[in-house]
């Protein structure tokens, strides 16, 4: 019955974070519009779901249906580090359906299922067409490992040994963007050679080491720009470019005008 339900939904985005909390962070009580759907890596924190209260943690999938009451807190000494989408789900009618599973099920903590959410990070991040497509489509993925993790008993993830190091690759560049990186250094620790390693990024990813890495620096410039809060020089700091005529040069290939046209938008 359930499998039926999923096979025929349709999946709306409306927000996606990889969410690393600071000690602040809450959901201030509310009547969720969405379906929360939110996966814990670590630390804790505590929801309150239509006045029943949980204690969540690593491995937890979290799943509060759209209508419900909600509120949430972190333990600010075990600062919760989570993967949350919030989606809207129909069936073929375009009526609303609720996600088959319960407010929160331990499903333990899988690298395979981590790696998903990260390529999802990253095509949200990047913004290329039909971004949206391309995101609902990893999303499906993710619903489909989850559902057979808490259905069938038996159900192992798995990927390919290639599949495994360039996943660990983009998991690290988007932790480390704002660093200096090299093909060199990556391939080091995939333990591949330069070559064979550039060969198998493009591969898998469809762009190079350098066109990857540089894309996600531009639209992490492109957020911090659109906040009023940076200068052109400050963006291109934090996002990992050294040289700001450099950066420049790469934000005009990649978005077609220069930064500096960002902030002169945001005077008007």
């Amino acid at each position: 019955m359930y499998e039926n339900i999923l096979n025929n939904i349709n999946i709306d985005i409306h927000y996606y974070n990889h969410r690393i909390c600071t000690p602040d962070w809450v959901i201030i009580p509310r009547i969720t519009p969405f379906i929360n759907f939110t996966y814990v890596v670590s630390g804790q924190a505590e929801f309150i779901v239509n006045d029943v209260r949980y204690t969540v943690k690593g491995g937890d999938l979290i799943c509060v249906q759209k209508g419900s009451r909600e509120s949430a807190s972190v333990n600010p000494h075990d600062l919760m580090d989570c993967y949350c989408v919030n989606l809207f789900a129909t069936d073929v009618s375009g009526n609303d359906v609720a996600l088959p599973f319960r407010t929160v099920t331990h499903i333990g903590i899988h690298e395979e299922l981590i790696a998903l959410f990260q390529n999802l990070t990253a095509v949200w991040l990047l913004h290329e067409p039909c971004y949206r497509l391309k995101a609902r489509a990893i999303f499906m993925l993710i619903l489909a490992k989850c559902y057979q993790l808490v259905f069938h008993s038996d159900f192992k993830l798995n990927g390919s040994s290639s599949q495994k190091r360039i996943e660990m690759v983009l998991q690290y560049i988007l932790s480390h963007y704002n660093e200096p990186i090299s093909i060199k250094e990556m391939a080091k620790m995939t333990k591949l050679s330069p070559l064979y390693f550039g060969n198998l990024f493009k591969q898998e990813t469809g762009k190079t080491f350098r066109e990857y890495l540089n894309m996600i620096r531009v639209n992490q410039a492109e957020n911090l720009l659109n906040s009023g809060m940076y200068t052109v020089s400050e963006a291109a700091a934090h996002c990992g470019f050294s040289d700001v005529f450099y950066f420049s040069k790469v934000f005009k290939k990649y978005r077609g005008i220069a930064p500096s046209e960002i902030l002169k938008k945001k005077l008007y």
